[in-house]
């Protein structure tokens, strides 16, 4: 390990992020009901120009009166180059309860973006007494963000998640897909070579490399990495496939678009009761090896190396965490 210490951000349970437009608020006790680990109020996409001022106030009321339960209670406010992002922040914080956790930022393009957000926040947050520091997830959802990403993550002690914004991201990189997170058939490569009778084509993930830097990033500084949105909400199988995906490269939770993806990203981001069987026998058989003082561990007849041993630790905290929960 380096000598440098990778502070963790504040732990949280992260596996399924709710969106609910703040233009909404029907929708509130609905969320605040339902089994996402975070709900997150948007003031940017979801709401229409002409509603900004409205779902500002919604939110600001809903934070205070709704019961959230136990749930990370997020809001998107909006990007830095509208003029609504300063009145979002203002008002939210000068108004709303301390019930709120965190602020996530659109389309986060420089470290001094996050700055100007830190900035703002701490000095409203002074000024008011808040006793609560709100925490800051940004979105990496254009080519700048991309870029930039290691000072963005590394910008504010307040930091806590970065999420991959793939929408905007594909407007911003002038991509030739259409499809909010999913696949385009013209992304793959065919197998063998011309004089071949049968050739397969295999699609490819167009989005794997946007995921993966954002993950190490993420991981380098001690944030949570977040597989952003998929469109089709009809589609359960597609949805469950780039949650796989995305957790299989790292990423710890996704987003939901609609209520009918939440159980969907629970069940992927969430650790399998098989996973957990073997992680618990991993640590018994590392306790075991400790007192026999032996220097190594085997289980089934492999080795178990720390790397292993720290997995097994994680998965195992968060099944015991999941069951306190219910």
């Amino acid at each position: 390990m380096s000598f440098k210490t990778v502070q963790p951000a504040s732990p949280r349970m992260n596996r399924c992020e709710l969106a609910v437009p703040g233009s909404s608020p029907h929708m509130f006790e609905k969320a605040a009901k339902a089994d996402a680990d975070i709900v997150f109020l948007d003031l940017e996409d979801a709401v229409a120009p002409d509603k900004k001022a409205e779902a500002r106030r919604n939110v600001i009321d809903a934070i205070g009166d709704v019961d959230w339960g136990d749930k990370t209670l997020s809001v998107r406010i909006n990007g830095l180059d509208t003029h609504y992002m300063y009145r979002d922040v203002v008002d939210l914080l000068e108004n709303c309860s301390e019930r709120l956790d965190l602020i996530m930022i659109p389309k986060v393009g420089t470290a001094a973006d996050v700055y100007a957000v830190d900035m703002l926040v701490t000095q409203i947050e002074t000024a008011k007494g808040r006793k609560k520091r709100i925490g800051l997830e940004h979105i990496i959802e254009t080519a700048l963000g991309m870029q930039n990403m290691e000072e963005i993550a590394a910008a504010s002690p307040r930091n806590e998640s970065l999420h991959f914004g793939v929408a905007d991201y594909a407007a911003s990189i002038k991509a030739r897909t259409t499809m909010i997170g999913g696949p385009n058939p013209d992304y793959g490569v065919l197998t063998g070579g011309p004089d071949d009778a049968e050739r397969a084509y295999h699609w490819g993930d167009m989005w794997h490399y946007a995921i993966a830097r954002m993950v190490v990033v993420a991981r380098a500084n001690g944030l949570r990495p977040i597989d952003g949105p998929f469109g089709d909400f009809s589609d359960s199988d597609g949805f469950r496939a780039h949650a796989n995906r995305a957790a299989v490269l790292g990423c710890e939770g996704k987003w939901a678009i609609h209520p009918k993806q939440i159980a969907l990203a629970n069940e992927v981001m969430g650790p399998k009761a098989s996973e957990v069987e073997k992680a618990r026998r991993i640590l018994a058989a590392m306790e075991q090896a400790t007192r026999e003082g032996k220097g190594a561990v085997a289980l089934d007849g492999k080795l178990i190396d720390i790397a292993s041993i720290r997995q097994a630790e994680g998965l195992v905290a968060m099944a015991d965490r999941l069951a306190g929960r219910s």
